[in-house]
């Protein structure tokens, strides 16, 4: 099994600590929140470890200089999103694979229970999320997106804009499981994709990973969801980083 980390973006909401370090070098309780994702993964045995830098890549390169890690540039980071970082690694996409956001902090339960799951595709769904929602913010609704689960635990829809929290059963945390079998027609669906269409109102290179996420659910398969209570993390801005050393 195989993990890539998409750390190419530089997190505007994190400035001015992210002035001179890519978003995923901010530090978090003491130590950069790539060092978290990287121990958590070798901790689960997953060793085979590819990062997609971008923004001060060499800042993040240096600092993981003495890890055996494979490093894959978005040039085009400041124009793009994140499924156009990850298809900058699609060299690595051949096993096994675990997809990981560079602003997460995870625990090694949360990311065994995703490693053993069975199915082709999955991705970590937390149906604690309104309690760390309701200490980041006043109004949860405002930031959330629907997540739908049929009664097989499947998820047949994500990243809409939820009308109430009866269209929220659970939180995507960016954590992704897809195998070897699956990848080669995430690969082949993803080359045939209109790259002068819309996707839920980005383009082609603008486009979500809950939207591209949606497309593979209409076109071929819809991801396990494989359930969390707690146990991680976003950070997103400095106000998360304050709640979070107050908790």
């Amino acid at each position: 099994m195989k993990a890539i980390i998409l750390a190419a973006g530089q997190g505007i909401r994190l400035k001015p600590l992210t002035d001179d370090r890519p978003k995923c070098m901010v530090e978090f309780n003491g130590k950069p929140i790539i060092d978290y994702i990287v121990e958590t993964l070798l901790n689960s045995n997953i060793s085979d470890i590819t990062v997609v830098n971008g923004y001060k890549k060499e800042v993040l390169e240096n600092h993981l200089k003495d890890k055996d890690i494979k490093f894959y540039t978005n040039a085009r980071y400041d124009s793009t999103n994140m499924v156009a970082t990850l298809f900058c690694a699609e060299e690595e996409m051949n096993d096994d694979l675990i997809i990981s956001y560079a602003d997460i902090v995870y625990n090694k339960d949360v990311l065994n229970k995703l490693k053993e799951d069975k199915s082709d595709f999955a991705i970590i769904v937390d149906k604690n999320w309104k309690e760390l929602w309701q200490k980041r913010m006043e109004n949860p609704l405002n930031d959330a997106e629907t997540m739908k689960i049929d009664h097989e635990e499947f998820v047949y829809e994500l990243g809409k804009k939820p009308q109430s929290y009866d269209e929220i059963e659970g939180q995507y945390i960016g954590l992704i499981k897809i195998s070897k079998k699956f990848l080669s027609q995430v690969i082949e669906y993803y080359k045939k994709l209109d790259k002068s269409d819309m996707y839920d109102g980005k383009n082609f290179d603008n486009m979500y990973m809950t939207s591209f996420i949606q497309s593979l659910i209409a076109y071929a398969k819809k991801p396990k969801a494989v359930f969390i209570e707690g146990g991680w993390v976003e950070i997103d801005s400095c106000e998360d980083l304050e709640i979070y050393q107050s908790l």
